[in-house]
């Protein structure tokens, strides 16, 4: 592996290595970019991979102090944890169900399409579909996207087969294994999936895609990645012109360092990306870096969520076969008749044991619980994900009271479900449960929602440097060396599951900075 010194100011940094930093990397590499890549957490690989829920949740999962705050059902449940997303090289690709959808036209014009939402900080993206299609395209060829390039759809397994049989009897006609990142057949070197139903632990096949095992060892091949795990990133700093210079991290011996760095790129997920920026204020960027909108850390989404699980005679054994192989998308459109805007999609989904305990119902118990816990066997389950609603009051903002172990204050997730996500949510339970009594159910529970690995906004992108941090290249409006590479500069959440939309936007960001670097304007 290549290795560029500390003082070497010609490189880009970027900082995480998930679907938008390590994609980026990758991207960066092949244009013969020099770049050196953070990671704050640990390299597993395929072989250090645990089939066990929580000794993987232990292995992978980002568990740094945070706080929460506001009326969401989380911050009673889980009040350290408000999102379920990773500390590994990989980042949540290692962890994430491989659900691969694009945002539909009238998603990138919310605020067109919408309208004024009282308590919504509605935007429309300073981009389009059109724009972004080819892309697209290449995104999907990349991470092998079940139903596009010819790639055939993944086989349904059980939970999916209850699903297909209740939606459709309903009438539901978009029903199907979705478009997976997951190999439904030998791809790029990687086997074709073994259902093996560990998707959320790490894929100990390689056949769900994952920057871990795709993308950073194609960039490291090149010559021009050098890949420092275990480095914490605590600050960023700039030069006297205000442009990007240095990061500073704290690597595994626990030493500080300092990389200079040509070009900056953030892609630390949706609650860490704001937070660093905000931890980087200085007496030039006294609000945080990139704030000149007063935007870093506002209109924080976590998509409109929650679970139904229906319970069968028969059994189902819905832990077989792959998580979420399993979508009904007709209920995706935006149609105000439903008594809310945008719209939502359901998901297959199972979970072990252990998390059925945990997420069931969070310190729940009794005869209904355990019902539901002795019969784990026979039930079906599905996720419910959805567009919610932007408000500037939902935020990540550092929490002075409560410090990490260097010292730094944490974040904190504020977070209030907007009306129109409410009604979303009930929309969507009372359909999940009639799809199960359609198909045989003899009863069915509604979940809340858990931890999010769906983080998005924070440092949305928008024409103006007015109301938005970044522009429709990530690019951030105040410094122009510096940018935004992940979910954080989604101005809208959509109802479809983000990571494509990250991967698509690092493959444009990606020649965007190689045309900028060319011409020597950043």
């Amino acid at each position: 592996m290549s290795k560029f010194d500390l003082s070497d100011d010609g490189v880009v940094v970027i900082i995480g290595s998930g679907a938008g930093g390590g994609t980026l990397a990758n991207e960066l590499c092949q244009q013969g970019i020099k770049v050196v890549l953070l990671e704050a957490g640990a390299r597993q690989s395929i072989a250090t991979f645990i089939q066990d829920e929580w000794k993987s949740f232990g292995q992978l999962a980002w568990l740094d102090n945070r706080t929460t705050s506001g009326s969401w059902r989380v911050a009673k449940d889980f009040p350290n944890l408000p999102a379920w997303i990773c500390k590994t090289v990989g980042g949540t690709t290692t962890h994430w169900a491989g659900a691969s959808l694009r945002l539909q036209p009238h998603e990138f014009k919310a605020r067109t399409t919408y309208g004024e939402i009282k308590g919504a900080s509605l935007m429309d993206w300073p981009l389009t579909l059109e724009e972004l299609e080819p892309y697209y395209a290449r995104a999907e060829d990349k991470m092998g996207v079940t139903r596009t390039h010819g790639i055939p759809g993944l086989p349904g397994n059980n939970n999916f087969k209850v699903l297909y049989a209740g939606a459709t009897r309903l009438g539901y006609k978009e029903v199907h294994t979705g478009h997976m990142a997951i190999n439904s057949q030998p791809r790029d070197g990687r086997a074709r999936c073994m259902q093996m139903g560990f998707c959320f632990q790490g894929c100990k096949s390689g056949a769900k895609w994952s920057t871990l095992y795709t993308e950073i060892p194609k960039a490291e091949i090149t010559g021009n990645l050098e890949l420092r795990p275990e480095s914490h990133v605590v600050r960023i700093e700039h030069d006297e012109q205000g442009r990007a210079s240095a990061v500073v991290y704290v690597d595994a011996a626990g030493a500080t360092q300092r990389q200079k760095a040509r070009v900056v790129c953030v892609a630390g997920n949706s609650i860490e990306t704001p937070r660093l920026l905000l931890l980087s204020a200085s007496n030039t960027f006294k609000d945080g870096l990139a704030n000149s909108s007063g935007e870093v850390g506002r209109n924080y989404m976590r998509h409109m969520t929650g679970s139904v699980y229906g319970m069968f005679r028969q059994p189902v054994h819905m832990y077989r076969g792959t998580t979420m192989a399993g979508i009904v998308r007709d209920e995706a459109r935006h149609d105000t008749r439903r008594g809310f805007a945008g719209g939502y999609e359901l998901e297959t989904l199972s979970l072990g044991v252990p998390f059925m305990a945990a997420f069931l119902n969070p310190g729940g118990w009794g005869a209904e619980f355990a019902d539901y816990m002795d019969h784990y066997d026979h039930l079906a389950g599905l996720w419910i994900v959805g567009e919610d609603m932007p408000r500037a009051t939902n935020r990540v903002t550092l929490n002075t009271d409560v410090k990490d172990k260097f010292g730094n204050p944490v974040p904190n997730v504020h977070f209030d479900d907007h009306a129109n996500d409410v009604a979303m949510r009930e929309h969507a339970f009372s359909l999940g449960q009639r799809i199960y009594e359609a198909a045989g159910a003899t009863k069915s529970f509604r979940t809340p929602p858990y931890p999010s690995t769906h983080n998005l906004g924070t440092c949305r992108m928008g024409a103006s440097a007015k109301d938005s941090v970044c522009n429709a290249h990530g690019q951030t409006h105040d410094i122009a060396n510096l940018f935004i590479s992940d979910g954080s500069q989604f101005t809208t959440g959509g109802a479809e599951n983000p990571t494509l939309t990250i991967v698509t936007l690092a493959i444009r960001q990606a020649e965007y900075i190689g045309r900028q670097m060319s011409a020597r304007a950043i």
